[in-house]
């Protein structure tokens, strides 16, 4: 379906109902996450991050790892902190090769 289907001519896409099933442990943080967030329901809090999976895949799980790391060694002083201009510099080079 794309992202323009609609229900009876609306303006609204057309939704549909689907299950997921994760275990009991998992479900509690997913609870506790929608609700710490902000978001009005599960629902909503899974479609947004299902929206923003889609959306940027280049956030992947291994990127996501490498976040979580680079921000422990922060915490712990293994790492310094870098500049913007650094930053910049070094996805320049990046593009390059």
């Amino acid at each position: 379906m794309s992202g323009t289907d609609t229900a009876n001519g609306g303006d609204e896409p057309e939704t549909v109902q689907i299950n997921l099933r994760v275990s009991k442990a998992f479900l509690e943080d997913i609870d506790q996450n929608w609700k710490d967030q902000g978001f009005n329901s599960r629902s909503e809090f899974l479609r947004y991050a299902a929206r923003d999976a889609i959306k940027h895949p280049e956030f992947s799980r291994e990127g996501w790892k490498q976040i979580a790391a680079g921000e422990h060694e922060l915490r712990t002083g293994k790492a310094e902190f870098v500049s913007r201009e650094d930053v910049l510099e070094l996805m320049a080079a990046d593009d390059d090769e």
